[in-house]
């Protein structure tokens, strides 16, 4: 949506296409922006015969530039683009998040990519292990950074009033998916330490998935029912971070979340664990605190930090949402990958001739 329509015409495939999901807002969105959409409704990784509008697609000469996010479509990306003739292939890896499985590695390395004009890594550690585990050629990875597109919300005051939350209270809260990878649970342990220094505290978990359930039992467990809140999708996140004194990501592994940088856009202080390409964003002590993965204590400790120095913990939001604007903005990436793609086209049309 945010590449220049004088300079690109855009279509949107999505190769696992729900019908029945309620994605009217998007839809809207993309036709609002001039983008096409293509629904694939592939019931399983092998439904071949669900590709047929792509192919057709490509086969007719209408695409210029393959760009497949994450392994599945990289996978099929890389298959389906040089052999209908398309001239540029991007793959893009979002979250290295394995330790060198060899197949994965092997079609990483012998697959995408080779029949791939570039491999993105969205971060310094994803590219260094793409290379270093992977074994693929640094010619083959460049490093491009992810971005957002900014919001910024004054309503903080009316969602602590809707959630319950006394003006003065301290809050804390995290936006992640309730699946392993993002390690809740150790957020709702470190709750559970802080709750006996603060009884006010409050810790909002913002998001939905398989481990609800768990988490559910960690919190009756742990006797946090009045502490730790699972909020389910929301869909005012500007809003609730607004709210937030400080922002928490626990997560095992990492590439380069989003979510981080929407706390640094809301100037919110961030608590987070050294995993992936969180370094990338974070700078220990001028941004939030970095913590190991795991460490419950270490989470309330650095919270606890923030918290006792409101002054400290606010001039760490300011600088990184500084930060978020100069380099993890949505229409800086937009450009560096429209720059890619006119390069890389460039250059195969001068190789054809």
């Amino acid at each position: 949506m945010h590449l220049d329509p004088d300079r690109f015409e855009r279509t949107l495939c999505v190769t696992r296409w729900d019908p029945a999901a309620d994605v009217a807002t998007a839809v809207e969105e993309l036709r609002g922006a001039g983008v096409r959409l293509l629904a694939l409704e592939r019931s399983t990784k092998l439904s071949l015969r669900a590709f047929g509008p792509l192919w057709s697609l490509m086969r007719r000469g209408e695409v210029d530039v393959v760009h497949a996010h994450k392994f599945g479509s990289n996978v099929w990306g890389t298959l389906l683009g040089p052999a209908a003739g398309v001239p540029v292939v991007v793959a893009h890896e979002h979250t290295w998040s394995y330790e060198g499985d060899p197949l994965r590695r092997l079609i990483d390395r012998e697959l995408i990519a080779r029949r791939s004009d570039a491999f993105i890594a969205v971060s310094r550690e994803d590219l260094r292990r793409m290379i270093e585990v992977e074994g693929i050629s640094p010619d083959d990875v460049i490093f491009v950074p992810n971005g957002i597109e900014a919001r910024s919300s004054d309503r903080g005051a009316e969602v602590r009033r809707a959630l319950g939350v006394a003006t003065d209270a301290p809050l804390v809260a995290t936006v992640a998916g309730l699946r392993p990878q993002k390690a809740l649970d150790v957020l709702i342990r470190a709750a559970g330490l802080l709750a006996r220094r603060l009884p006010r505290l409050r810790v909002l978990i913002a998001g939905e998935g398989s481990e609800r359930p768990g988490l559910e039992s960690l919190i009756e467990e742990l006797g946090l029912q009045g502490v730790v809140t699972l909020l389910g999708v929301r869909s005012d996140v500007p809003d609730l971070l607004a709210a937030v004194d400080v922002a928490v990501s626990t997560s095992r592994f990492e590439g380069s979340p989003l979510a981080l940088m929407e706390y640094m856009a809301a100037a919110k202080p961030v608590v987070a664990t050294r995993v992936g390409g969180v370094p990338d964003l974070i700078d220990d002590g001028v941004h939030g605190l970095l913590v190991e993965p795991g460490d419950a204590s270490a989470v309330a400790e650095a919270i606890t930090r923030l918290l006792d120095d409101p002054g400290r913990a606010a001039d760490m939001g300011r600088r990184g949402r500084e930060r978020q604007a100069r380099e993890f903005d949505l229409d800086v990436m937009a450009r560096t990958l429209e720059s890619l793609y006119e390069r890389l086209y460039a250059e195969k049309v001068a190789g054809m001739r």
